[in-house]
């Protein structure tokens, strides 16, 4: 097992980046964004100094936190732009040594009242995502799909119909994501409303599945709103789920994204740049202190 995470949410740069990851003792990074820009959307150049920094720095990027197929590419529109990032993806995951590439499975379709409609397109959503599958199998890279703001993350019965309809995919399954998004496995009522989905119910559904885990904590509060929290002090249920990876095996990455001080999809959410690191820091400390805590005894390496 290994330490990583989303380093764009301690710094937008790569050097300091670099720098927070050094400081928590971890060699990996789940790469998404290097000065504002994706990885796979950086141009050649930018990717070739990257590529050097890293190397300079004996950093691994184990993950590519790409935008493929994600909350802002919609299933019933062309042309769609998840196949050329992915086409961007395949030669830089190479060369950096890549293994994984985090996807998702389109937008959820909602009507103007903002809830889904009863129909999500399934069999485009399951082509494309088959075929997105299939061109990094094809390289001997694993795309792993995560539970996010996508039809897969409708609920657990949602993620194991894309398990059902696409051979071989695996999932990076986010402990967070689940405390602020609709169960669509249970019925609406008749105004519309549904409960808030169970991580640990979801996890224990698809666990046999998951290659990957994303540590994220959140609880609702108020009238529909959610709060980010550190890890173990929401409703992700992040301890079970770590306590249940650990006694099962589990031999991957722990990749922490916190939106503790930023959120991706969020712009309104954004820290200064010394309270980005320092949240960043205390978050991954707090996980690791969290895994030992589970695991009293047994070290957990931050690299390979």
């Amino acid at each position: 097992m290994f330490f990583t995470g989303f380093a764009d949410e301690a710094a937008d740069s790569l050097s300091d980046q670099i720098s927070a990851t050094r400081e928590l003792g971890w060699r990996h990074i789940e790469s998404r964004r290097i000065d504002g820009v994706m990885i796979h959307d950086l141009d050649d150049a930018a990717f070739d100094r990257a590529a050097g920094q890293l190397a300079d720095a004996g950093m691994q990027v184990n993950c590519f936190g790409s935008a493929i197929a994600n909350w802002a590419k919609h299933i019933d529109k062309d042309p769609d732009a998840s196949f050329d990032e992915a086409r961007r993806c395949i030669p830089r995951m190479r060369r950096l040594g890549t293994t994984h590439v985090r996807i998702m499975s389109y937008a959820i379709r909602k009507d103007a009242q903002g809830r889904a409609v009863a129909d999500q397109m399934e069999a485009e959503r399951f082509r494309r995502v088959r075929e997105l599958n299939r061109m990094f199998a094809d390289a001997g890279l694993v795309a792993v799909h995560e539970n996010c703001m996508n039809y897969g993350g409708m609920g657990w019965e949602f993620t194991l119909r894309l398990i059902e309809n696409v051979p071989g995919l695996k999932l990076v399954f986010d402990t967070g994501n689940p405390t602020h998004s609709d169960d669509h496995c249970i019925l609406a009522r008749a105004d519309g409303w549904r409960p808030k989905q169970s991580s640990w119910d979801f996890y224990r559904r698809v666990r046999e599945h998951i290659a990957y885990v994303h540590i994220k904590d959140g609880r609702m509060e108020g009238e529909g709103g959610h709060m980010h929290t550190w890890p173990g002090e929401g409703q992700g249920d992040v301890a079970c789920v770590l306590k249940d990876l650990l006694e099962r095996g589990y031999d991957g990455g722990i990749s922490i994204e916190p939106h503790i001080a930023s959120v991706f999809h969020d712009p309104s959410v954004v820290g200064d740049a010394a309270r980005k690191r320092a949240s960043y820091i205390e978050y991954g400390r707090r996980t690791m202190r969290l895994v030992e805590a589970l695991r009293p005894g047994a070290a957990v390496s931050a690299a390979r």
